[in-house]
């Protein structure tokens, strides 16, 4: 059969809204004819795509099944209209890691880029996520700490789904430890990591969602704890001053908020590094990446964002392997 792309477009809207009011008014039509959209939909396909009962819509099994494929059947059928139209849609960057501001890296890189392509931003939950984004085409490019590396991006690590996504290697960013005035390390002028084994890691999630935190604290043998919910850097630096033996970790160029009674020091004797990767589909990229890709490599360049040495500085070991050929690896 051939599909309907208007049938699919409302059937897609009302999936994510689980209300056709809604779905209507998004689309600007009637509910009426939304719902005949729909009822023809389903006609063709020979299924339910709804359970309709009173005020509540729900999807039957088969719907839920329809609905990705769907999503993609809409965002390739946009891209050939595109396509046709000579039009280029603007660049989509989904970032995360949003504790470590991953803006003040995008920004200077996006001015760079200037004119040459548009470019749009906005915020995923985190990397598996922004890889779910990817497949729905519902970005074009993440931006934050692509790990799992050794076999693939991903917390997986290899299989079928992470030959789908090439990823590039764009900035090393060193870390410090911020802890209360009241740590017994407050008045040092810098930390090892070695000094704080009797301390506490203060994570701003769980410490298996946050790959980065998880590998110093196994690396440095360190306790790592967290709180019931990341409600921003305010509210994670207030918990780190309430409490002296615990400390975080932060890029060394964050401006922290004022009124917070906290230090933040340099780590030395190794200085951890956080990597920040691009990660995109492998197949069908948008013509922007590479006018990105460029412009980064401009402002790395520059401002030194790729510098590692080791015995200095510490990576976890996926991280590493990408130091060494940051623009081979696929």
């Amino acid at each position: 059969m051939d599909l309907d792309l208007a049938q699919v477009r409302a059937f897609v809207a009302a999936a994510e809204r689980l209300h056709f009011g809604q779905a209507a008014e998004q689309l600007a039509v009637s509910q009426q004819a939304l719902s005949k959209r729909i009822a023809r939909l389903e006609g063709e396909l020979g299924v339910q795509l709804f359970l309709r009962g009173g005020h509540a819509v729900e999807l039957t099994d088969a719907g839920r099944r329809f609905l990705e494929p769907a999503r993609q059947t809409l965002a390739h059928g946009d891209a050939a209209v595109a396509a046709a139209r000579h039009v280029e849609r603007p660049l989509r960057i989904d970032y995360w890691g949003h504790l470590f501001a991953p803006m003040r890296t995008l920004a200077p890189v996006i001015e760079r880029v200037g004119g040459a392509v548009t470019v749009e931003t906005g915020p995923g939950r985190d990397l598996p996520g922004v890889l779910d984004a990817l497949d729905r085409s519902a970005t074009d490019v993440g931006f934050g700490r692509v790990h799992g590396v050794g076999g693939g991006v991903g917390s997986g690590g290899g299989g079928t789904r992470d030959a789908a996504y090439t990823h590039r290697l764009v900035r090393l960013e060193p870390v410090d430890v911020v802890i209360s005035e009241d740590h017994r390390l407050a008045g040092q002028s810098e930390v090892r990591p070695a000094e704080l084994r009797d301390s506490v890691l203060w994570c701003p999630a769980a410490l298996n969602r946050l790959d980065f935190f998880q590998r110093f604290a196994e690396h440095f043998d360190i306790t790592a704890e967290s709180g019931t919910a990341n409600l921003g850097i305010d509210r994670f630096l207030e918990q780190v001053a309430a409490d002296p033996v615990r400390f975080a970790l932060i890029p060394a160029d964050l401006e922290l908020p004022e009124r917070t009674r906290v230090r933040s020091l340099p780590l030395v004797e190794p200085t951890p590094l956080y990597a920040w990767s691009l990660v995109w589909r492998a197949a069908d990229p948008h013509p922007g990446i590479e006018p990105l890709l460029r412009a980064f490599a401009d402002v790395a360049g520059r401002s030194r964002w790729l510098e590692y040495q080791p015995g200095r500085d510490w990576l976890p070991a996926g991280d590493v392997s990408e130091v060494w050929h940051p623009a081979e690896r696929k």
